[in-house]
Formats: structure tokens, C-alpha cells, sequence
């Protein structure tokens, strides 16, 4: 049964510390509606996307660190964001986007969530597991820092997959009088966060709840010495091209060893004149083929038709320990 769909990734390209967060609302708004007019149903966002990615920088005074956060349960109401939800529903189309978190008790985390246009509602949020870099500043003052560990506490979600509806036409119901649904159902959807993607049990969680489409916004420093690398000096080109090679690599190998479809969002470009983010936002198949990836480090969009029928041959025949719990 081909269970098909066309989805997006939106990839936003640079934000500086002094953006103003309408300008980059305008360009998130302007992204999602080419996706539209591209047939997507879906669309990925980065990870912490209506700022720069604020955790490189040391921010003492509270009052402006608050400005990067977003208050309250639902994310969709918030004055600052709303206008994009807002969009969606009217283009019914899905998206998932990246955020930063300001819980109820205060706790900040790096979380996202995935927003269904058509029920004009959060489906589900993930907050980030993998929190990579330092509480304190390197030593070093021309360090790239890497801050999350500061002003983010480790999620304390899970990775759980969901059903999506409406994205599938026909696709059979938990409750469907035939009795064989597997892989017949609304799609079966994961979130993860960056640096999470590099870490098998992550996938591997999310495969065994027979994840048919993982999705992954991210911000990649392009070179960060102090933050990671090999242990002989790379130039700052050496450094691109292997970043862009780990996430290359992390994307498609743990799609195919999961047999799902994934999508990565990037935080791109040159921020703040110094701050080299990778690009390489892509669509990779349950064989571990990238089916579309992006070809600059500027907003740009990428779409793929996707069949989630393709994900049997991995879960069900190569993989076969993997095979689904849902029905």
C-alpha cells in the first residue's frame, strides 16, 4: 500500500545576536510558504530557530537572556511566534521547528515540537537529550564556545514516537475492522535535536516504536578547535568539509539501520560575520540514500516525495527485530 507524502525542510541561513526576531520570523514565513507552493504537507525547521544560536555567547544579564526563550505551555499562542503557526494552518501544512524553552518551574530546555496544521494543534514536543559542550566558557578568548549546558537542563521527554494524522489520505485507523494494519497506518514520526543524531540510541529507541520519518533541525559549527575535531590542526576548510561529513554520515547510516526516512533542517551561514554554521540540510531515504540536500548555506528549501512503503523492507525483512508496535 503506497502510503506517499512530500516533505520539506526549511533551511535558515545567517541570524546575527542583533536580528531583529520579526526580520527572522519574515524569512521563516516566507520559507514555509515556497515549501507550499512545492506541494509540501510538512515542513522541518532547525533547531532553535527564531534566534541566533545564543549559546555561544556568555550572557550575564537575565533580562536579556529571557529574550531568547519562549514562554509558556503552548508555543504556538506565543505572541513572538504565532504569526508562523498561524500561516500553517492557513497553507495546512504540518511543521516541526526548534525553540528555546522556558518551563513552568523556570527550567530552560532545547526543545521542538511538531504542530499539526490541520487540527491546529501540538502534536508532540521533544526536548534535547545530548547537550553537548561546557557549563563555563572555554579559557581561550577566541574560543567558539558551546554554552548549552549553561542555560539548558538534559530533556526529560524520552524519545517517543507519535502518529500523525491527516497526512496520509485512507491510511487505516488503530481501530480498523481489517485486521492487517501494519504499515497501512497514519505515519509513525520521531523528533530528535543536533548533537542527539549523533548517538545510535537515540535512533534505535525510536526504530523499535517503528518510527517511519525522524526529523532533525540543528546548528553545526563549521570550526570549533576548542569544541571538537581530530587531534592534528585542521584548516578551517579541513574542518567544514568533516563536519559536513559526520552529519552526512550520522543521517544516512542510522536511516538505513532503522529503516526510516529522515529529514535535517540547518541553522546555516556566516553569523555574526564569524560563526561558520554548515549547511547540508537533507532528505535521506530507509536505504541511506540522500534523496535532495541543500546546495547553499542561505535559506533555501528542499523537498522529496517520500514513500513510507519503502520503510518495510528495512523494519520487516533486513532489520526484522525492529518491526513495528504500533497497529
Amino acid at each position: 500500500m503506497a502510503r506517499t507524502l512530500k516533505v520539506a525542510a526549511a533551511q535558515v541561513g545567517a541570524v546575527h545576536i542583533d536580528s531583529d526576531r520579526s526580520d527572522t520570523l519574515k524569512r521563516m514565513i516566507k520559507l514555509l510558504n515556497e515549501a507550499a507552493a512545492q506541494g509540501a504537507q510538512l515542513v522541518l525547521f532547525p533547531e532553535l530557530t527564531f534566534t541566533t544560536f545564543f549559546p555561544r555567547y556568555l550572557i550575564k544579564d537575565e533580562s536579556k537572556l529571557e529574550e531568547f526563550f519562549e514562554q509558556g505551555e503552548d508555543i504556538s499562542k506565543s505572541e513572538h511566534v504565532k504569526p508562523l503557526f498561524d500561516e500553517a494552518k492557513k497553507l495546512k501544512v504540518d511543521i516541526s521547528v526548534g525553540f528555546a524553552e522556558r518551563a513552568s518551574g523556570g527550567t530552560g530546555y532545547n526543545s521542538c515540537i511538531y504542530y499539526s496544521a490541520q487540527r491546529g494543534d501540538v502534536l508532540a514536543r521533544y526536548r534535547k537529550v545530548h547537550l553537548p559542550g561546557t557549563k563555563e566558557p572555554f579559557e581561550n578568548p577566541d574560543a567558539v564556545q558551546q554554552l548549552e549546558k549553561r542555560y539548558f537542563e538534559p530533556g526529560d521527554l524520552g524519545f517517543k514516537a507519535f502518529r500523525v494524522p491527516e497526512l496520509v489520505p485512507d491510511a487505516m485507523k488503530g481501530d480498523s475492522s481489517q485486521t492487517d494494519t501494519v504499515g497501512k497506518g497514519d505515519p509513525i514520526v520521531g523528533m530528535m535535536i543536533c548533537n542527539d543524531r549523533r548517538w545510535p540510541e537515540a535512533w534505535r529507541c525510536l526504530g523499535l516504536q517503528g518510527a517511519e520519518l525522524v526529523l532533525c533541525g540543528f546548528n553545526t559549527a563549521g570550526f570549533a578547535p576548542d569544541l571538537w575535531g581530530t587531534r592534528k590542526p585542521m584548516t578551517k576548510e579541513q574542518a567544514q568539509e568533516e563536519a559536513l561529513f559526520h552529519h552526512r554520515l550520522v543521517m544516512q547510516s542510522n536511516s538505513y539501520m532503522n529503516g526510516c526516512f529522515s529529514i535535517s533542517a540547518a541553522r546555516a551561514g556566516l553569523d555574526d560575520g564569524k560563526f561558520d554554521l554548515i549547511g547540508g540540510s537533507s532528505i535521506v531515504s530507509p536505504e541511506g540514500h540522500i534523496l535532495v540536500e541543500a546546495k547553499s548555506k542561505d535559506d533555501e528549501v528542499i523537498v522529496a516525495e517520500i514513500d513510507l512503503e519503502e520503510c518495510r523492507q528495512g523494519k520487516e525483512k533486513v532489520r526484522c527485530e525492529a518491526s513495528y508496535i504500533f497497529n
